[in-house]
């Protein structure tokens, strides 16, 4: 067998694992709010919204998947490009297992963009990203966390003015229920958005050798690309049931204290965000998009009641992510390129 086949095989087996890191990593998003409010236990919680991660392939078309596919330019007759999409991998686990040690809800998606960018600079030069893309992912940064944090604000605010009238317990045992369709909504969302950037990430690596065409669509009818749709989506699904309890604690309980109807308001404001954002095939950062969400269901009680020196250190965390990443897998490449007899 080609060396080179051995190396894509390798790299699919890190893409994969990068998968399931993405899972426990971002189980956080999926399930905080819902054990923060104790409507479901932590063990129960994980596996909801792991099932819903996994179905999500049947909702959403490929989009993302797209996109991430198409960060940087390949030239599918240069293997080197196999050891950019590694190096791009090796730098948003490294970030990714890092920022999960110290217990900061980072972006994995981020990690991962950041890292293939910086390895494809590396190796070709500024030429190698398709700016616009990366432009497109860099603006909804902020906009995804603003977006979910409004929708957050609108949908309490109202449903405070609907249920005005009912009692404090009617209220709680109503939203306690309703929190496990909305969890089930944004775990479907979380599923949609984040496999389908491993699944580009695939489609990529199998582009640069030579394996597949740059035209290719992944589709579940096909065989031929349906096997990377599934391994992405149960990846995913295993590293949510994993879970990630440092993260957890920060997002479910540090942020904002969180009742049922609140709980139900953040995760149905996220859902819309990453519904939207994966319909229109950007890859956003589903940790952003919650986290804004929760400070939005905080803010119309009290501003006091959200802690915002952690609010703010999380903030800080995801501006580093992408630069941070990208330096990893740039000096990862680097010394490929430095080792590799055919560099």
């Amino acid at each position: 067998m080609d060396p080179v086949w051995f190396l894509v095989i390798f790299t699919v087996i890190v893409a994969l694992a990068f998968d399931v890191i993405n899972g426990f990593h971002d189980a956080a998003n999926s399930i905080a709010t819902v054990v923060s409010t104790r409507v479901l236990s932590p063990r129960l919680a994980v596996v909801w919204a792991a099932f819903f991660n996994f179905i999500a392939m049947f909702f959403f078309a490929p989009k993302v998947a797209d996109t991430i596919s198409k960060i940087i330019h390949i030239n599918p007759l240069d293997p080197a490009y196999v050891y950019v999409v590694l190096s791009g991998l090796i730098g948003a686990i490294f970030w990714d297992l890092l920022t999960w040690w110290w217990g900061l809800p980072t972006s994995s998606s981020h990690a991962l963009i950041g890292g293939f960018a910086g390895a494809g600079i590396t190796y070709a030069g500024f030429s190698a990203p398709r700016w616009e893309k990366l432009f497109k992912t860099v603006l909804f940064i902020p906009i995804a966390p603003l977006m979910g944090l409004l929708l957050g604000f609108i949908f309490m605010f109202l449903v405070f003015w609907i249920f005005r009238k009912w009692k404090p317990k009617q209220v709680d045992k109503l939203f306690r229920k309703g929190q496990l369709f909305s969890a089930a909504l944004y775990s479907l969302g979380h599923g949609g958005n984040d496999a389908q950037k491993t699944m580009g990430i695939i489609i990529a690596l199998l582009v640069a050798s030579g394996a597949m065409e740059s035209t290719v669509t992944l589709k579940l009818t096909d065989f031929s690309t349906l096997w990377i749709i599934l391994s992405c989506h149960l990846a995913m699904a295993l590293g949510t049931a994993f879970g990630g309890w440092r993260i957890v604690k920060t997002m479910g309980m540090k942020i904002t204290k969180l009742k049922p109807v609140g709980g139900f308001c953040a995760e149905a404001a996220g859902a819309f965000t990453l519904f939207f954002a994966t319909y229109a095939g950007i890859p956003v950062s589903t940790t952003h998009t919650i986290a804004g969400s929760i400070v939005g269901v905080g803010a119309t009680t009290k501003l006091s009641g959200i802690k915002w020196g952690i609010a703010a250190r999380i903030v800080w965390a995801w501006i580093i992510t992408i630069p941070a990443a990208a330096l990893v897998s740039s000096l990862f490449m680097y010394g490929i390129q430095l080792f590799h007899p055919h560099f």
